[in-house]
């Protein structure tokens, strides 16, 4: 088993901590409030630690799963950071939805000192997480990945392999626009069977098994009927993780037409104060 560094053990990290504890490695924490690293080393066991970089110290291994480029910039490169303690070969495994920027950049100066550096942003949600079926899409040297994968087995129900630094998380934000496109639709989909008088169990008996089916579809239509908006990923996060898309493709040159349109969507629903409700909320633009 294995000593591993776990920075940010929060909505995500904490469960991912938490399979990785159940599997036998004995985990420092470190997060910001340290009085939420207290709580999970109160419940799950392990050390917390002052620092990044006194969590990293010694480690097989380390992972992170913070919220944004700065709170990762911070916790890897700056002062008492996790990459100035570290050890040569030491694998690093981002979580963080974050930019493919600093993905890259991490991905250079982790070469440079000789670490292994993997950006592994995942899908799947609290409850992925919760029951360790997340799926992982890695961007990276080869060799970070292959050392990664038998911590992944704790919490993942797949990874894939995606290529070089940065490719990771240019494809969660790939799956982020995909996830938006339907959501939006699907309210839309809802608010016109309720317009049209029809009983939307009916409606999704019939068509959830064609090819309107979803994942989005089956978890939440039917909350979405009934103005329930607390089962899930958060407009906050959501107009994150479509802007780090939108900024991307304007150095890529890909065109998000769709992605922009229903980013405008969410700013709408957090003007109405749902910031901190599920996606699905944007529902709440359309009139019943």
């Amino acid at each position: 088993m294995a000593k591993l560094a776990f920075l940010g053990v929060g909505t995500m990290g904490g469960p991912i901590a938490r399979h990785l504890a159940t599997a036998g490695h004995e985990l420092t924490i470190f997060n910001r409030t340290r009085a939420r690293a207290e709580r999970w080393v109160a419940a799950h066991g392990g050390h917390v630690a002052a620092s990044a970089g006194e969590a990293a110290a010694g480690a097989d291994a380390v992972f992170a799963c913070v919220g944004t480029d700065d709170d990762l910039a911070d916790v890897t490169l700056g002062r008492g950071g996790a990459f100035r303690s570290m050890k040569r070969g030491t694998l690093f495994v981002d979580h963080t939805t974050v930019s493919a920027r600093i993905a890259r950049q991490l991905g250079v100066e982790g070469r440079d000192l000789g670490l292994l550096v993997l950006d592994a942003p995942v899908t799947g949600g609290h409850s992925g997480a919760e029951a360790g079926e997340l799926s992982i899409m890695c961007g990276g040297p080869k060799k970070a990945y292959e050392a990664a994968l038998p911590y992944f087995e704790a919490y993942a129900r797949k990874s894939v392999h995606i290529g070089v630094a940065g490719s990771g998380q240019t494809a969660k934000m790939a799956n982020q626009v995909a996830i938006a496109g339907v959501v939006a639709a699907l309210a839309e989909a809802v608010r016109f069977a309720q317009a049209g008088g029809l009983d939307l169990d009916r409606v999704f008996e019939a068509i959830n098994c064609g090819a309107a089916s979803s994942w989005q579809m089956t978890n939440y239509w039917g909350t979405m009927g009934r103005d329930e908006f607390d089962f899930g990923f958060a407009v906050d996060w959501m107009r994150k993780d479509l802007g780090l898309a939108i900024e991307e493709a304007r150095s890529n040159g890909a065109a998000l037409p769709v992605a922009g349109l229903v980013d405008q969507f969410y700013a709408d629903v957090q003007a109405m104060g749902g910031g901190r409700q599920d996606t699905s909320s944007i529902i709440r633009r359309l009139p019943r």
